[in-house]
This record gives C-alpha cells, structure tokens and sequence, in this order.
C-alpha cells in the first residue's frame, strides 16, 4: 500500500510539472522525504498527505487515503491483534507483568515502550504508542461489543512504570473502563496460596461460529493456539484463575484503595 501510494503522488506530482524539490518546499518537506515516500521507504504522516492533496489539486483523493496508511503505520503483530479482537465476541486475558494493552493510558503505554531493551528510537516507539492505541477503539465501538474479562496480577496495580503521576492516571482508566456494563477487572491478590496462573500470562479469543483461540507471549516471542486440547486446557485454567481472583466488585474496591494510597 504505501509503495502504491508513493508512486500515485508521484504521478500527481509530474503531471503537476514538478520537480521533488520544488514540490517539497511547497509542503513544507526536503527533497530527500519526498524521494522516500514517492519510493515507498517512507510513510508519509497525515500532515504530508493533506499539504500534497492540496498543493496538487486531488480534491480529497489523496486526503482520503488517510485512513488505509494508518493501518499499513502499524507493526505487523499488531494489525494481527486488532484483527482477532475486532472478530472476538469474548475476550478472556489474564496478565501478570503489567496492564493489559487494551486497558493501558497512553502515557502508560509510552513509558513501557521507552523502557525497553535494547533502546528503541523515538519513531518506534511513537510507531508503537499510536498502534496500541488504535486497538483500544474496540472498547468504544457502538456495533458488536464484544463482553471483556481481564484478570490483573496485584503487582501490576502497584509497579510505578512512568512515576507517580503515570500510575494514579492509569488507576483512574482502570476504575472508569471496569464501570462499562461488557466489562469485568479482577485483581488476583499476592497473598494468594494457591495459584492456577504462574505458567505465565496468555489470552483466549472467542470468535463468532464458536471457533475459540488461545494466544502468549513473551520476550519477543508470540504464538497463536489454536490446537483444542490446548485451547480447552487454557480455558479451563482461565476459570480457576478467575475463582481465585476477587470480584469485579471487590477488585474496584482494591484498585480505588490503592489510587487513594498513591
């Protein structure tokens, strides 16, 4: 797609008789971005697209493209991800690092990108940020909500990634998305003796027709499940998990005790 795109502004660009350079100072771009672009070895942002869409004249054809090349910004994992929660009629995660994507503040979100290692660059982590948050629209949608169980290790509420601030703000978005009526938070305690979740943190997608897929992940490494035996182990363990956590209703309790504490 975004070679595609390249070689149509080009088109638009030559038939508008200019040169790379003349057309990058008339949108406020270097040559040399133009040349990536019209390559396909850069992806333009919006604000490239609509100086381009205007300069040249396309009446809202190359605007229009906007919203495809957001797709084609994100990193492979997670078009993939968006795509298997976009066609879940029940998603069941549990998480025991940190907030689950989905439920993570953008400040949050940031912070746990910019801690990575090895370090990454500014425009991966931006790349990163703005893609994790596209997945959170799924929370909003008005058609086919989908009904949301997320199980959160206690040190996940606690761990104060990004400060203290980062963590009251991400507090808060817990308390406000466990009051949506397709949303449940549990909170598994620390103290808990016995504990169906210490093989690691994994998620389970239930897709319309009946068809459910499990998924984990870890240090770099992810994999779909989709073997039923596996899928029905996940499941069942999913269940234990949920018996040992507290309520919903109690897990608010213990989310707003801790933001009063931070």
């Amino acid at each position: 797609m975004v070679k595609a795109l390249g070689r149509q502004l080009k088109m638009w660009r030559e038939s508008a008789g200019l040169r790379q350079a003349e057309f990058g100072a008339q949108i406020g771009y270097g040559a040399d971005m133009v040349a990536a672009v019209e390559g396909g070895r850069r992806i333009p942002k919006p604000e490239y697209l609509e100086a381009a869409d205007r300069v040249l004249g396309a009446g809202g054809r190359i605007e229009a493209m906007q919203r495809d090349l957001e797709e084609a910004r994100y990193p492979k994992k997670v078009r993939d991800l968006k795509k298997l929660e976009a066609e879940a009629v029940e998603l069941c995660v549990y998480s025991n690092h940190t907030i689950h994507a989905l439920l993570q503040t953008e400040e949050y979100t940031r912070a746990l990108f910019g801690m990575r290692r090895p370090l990454h660059p500014e425009e991966v982590i931006e790349r990163n940020v703005a893609g994790r948050m596209a997945r959170q629209e799924i929370l909003d949608r008005s058609k086919h909500v989908p009904v949301f169980s997320f199980v959160q290790e206690e040190v996940t509420l606690s761990r104060p990634l990004g400060g203290r601030m980062v963590k009251r703000q991400q507090l808060e978005r817990l308390l406000e998305v466990g009051q949506f009526r397709n949303v449940e938070i549990q909170v598994m305690p620390t103290d808990r003796e016995d504990h169906a979740g210490l093989a690691g943190g994994f998620r389970l997608f239930k897709l319309h027709g009946g068809k459910t897929f499990g998924y984990s992940e870890g240090q770099h490494i992810t994999r779909l499940i989709t073997e039923h035996r596996e899928v029905q182990s996940l499941e069942m363990q999913y269940g234990i998990i949920r018996a040992q956590a507290l309520t919903p209703q109690e897990s608010l309790a213990f989310i707003e005790k801790l933001l009063g504490e931070t």
